[in-house]
């Protein structure tokens, strides 16, 4: 008698909290914070050697899709940024006595009997500061899904802004192993060893009309056929450190740019809201969108949006447009562009774009470990 056990989907439905950057301007912070940061969100992608990473928080200063996981025995929950662009996972610990940490969840050691400390740290740099860790490793929960003794960094110091304002606790990266910053085991590495995934797989649906209840799902283990219609466009991933794949084209409204003839790359990030462009790319084409530079962005006239040109990426062979509906934000009656500029290029000196959730929304997105390739289908 042959017996076959199937793992279940885990599913974990995405909150949309208020952005960062929404309660720094509400508090009245947010000018005099982006004055003092000179940033390019790119520079998210270079690492130092040792356990220096340099991720700027600018990067999240949109993101705000979170989920709900717990640490150690009995559980402690958090709810952290599942975050494509990085492979590190930390919370904040009890130990934490910066002010972002007062008003999040932070895991206590103590009442964990599960709980090995390991004693090295690490720092990850921000523009605004550094969050230094202590690893240690706890058992991981995610809904039906358990990891045994995964490593994890405590966080002991938080730059107050714009930790403090963050909806969610800690980062949990999804990028390859060989990004982690001081060798660190992933979350992921630790499903796939412990056979907690049915496959080798993740993925996420971004919804249109998030709210703070629902804002999508991250499936673990497959995919969600009720979540996307069409066919599945696999990239290959050119790079195994983040989920980077190359761009054959780019187009504004009928007009073939010929921007990407010499190949471009572009890394997948469900950590950065916005859409990157290339520093070399973005004249032209706010030109060609009619958009002018403010210090909130690049603003367009909103009764113009149904009139504006779709943006299409041609990844694979396959065009993949989006739509002025995606990428222009209106904020109470402001219309920006949901993209911002990027001065540095891929590791290979290939421009490089940042498909972020701006994209993602239109694109429901399956990350494939074993094949090392993204697919990209039209979300429901």
């Amino acid at each position: 008698v042959l017996l076959v056990f199937f793992l279940p989907l885990c599913r974990i439905n995405l909150k949309k909290g208020e952005s960062i950057r929404e309660k720094m301007r509400a508090a009245g912070v947010l000018d005099d914070y982006l004055k003092k940061i000179k940033y390019d969100p790119v520079k998210k992608y270079s690492s130092k050697k040792g356990y220096v990473v340099n991720q700027p928080i600018t990067n999240h200063l949109d993101s705000s899709y979170f989920g709900e996981i717990s640490i150690g025995t009995p559980p402690q929950k958090f709810l952290v940024l599942f975050d494509t662009g990085s492979s590190n996972f930390w919370v904040p610990s009890i130990d934490c006595k910066s002010p972002a940490c007062f008003n999040h969840a932070k895991f206590k050691p103590s009442e964990s009997d599960t709980f090995t400390p390991n004693g090295r740290s690490l720092t990850v740099t921000y523009g605004s500061g550094s969050v230094t860790v202590v690893l240690g490793s706890d058992t991981l929960r995610i809904q039906n899904i358990t990891v045994t003794n995964q490593d994890f960094g405590l966080s002991q110091e938080e730059p107050t802004q714009p930790f403090y304002f963050a909806d969610f606790d800690g980062i949990l990266g999804m990028a390859f192993p060989s990004l982690a910053v001081g060798g660190m085991p992933t979350a992921v590495q630790g499903m796939l060893q412990q056979d907690q995934l049915a496959e080798p797989i993740f993925s996420f649906y971004f919804s249109r009309q998030p709210t703070y209840q629902y804002g999508g799902e991250l499936v673990l283990g497959g995919i969600d056929p009720r979540l996307f219609h069409g066919a599945i466009t696999w990239a290959p991933v050119t790079q195994e450190l983040y989920w980077q794949v190359t761009v054959e084209e780019f187009a504004v409204g009928q007009s073939v740019t010929g921007c990407c003839s010499q190949g471009c790359q572009a890394i997948v990030d469900t950590g950065t809201f916005l859409l990157t462009v290339p520093e070399e790319y973005m004249e032209s084409i706010l030109q060609a969108l009619g958009a002018q530079e403010t210090s909130y962005g690049y603003a367009v006239d909103c009764e113009e949006i149904e009139n504006m040109p779709p943006i299409t990426f041609t990844i694979s062979g396959a065009q993949l447009p989006l739509y002025p509906s995606s990428y222009v934000l209106n904020t109470n009656g402001y219309c920006t562009l949901g993209i911002e500029v990027t001065y540095l290029p891929s590791q290979d000196t290939q421009p490089l774009w940042i498909l972020g959730d701006v994209f993602l929304k239109e694109y429901y997105t399956i990350f494939d470990t074993a094949y090392s390739r993204v697919g990209f289908a039209c979300s429901v």
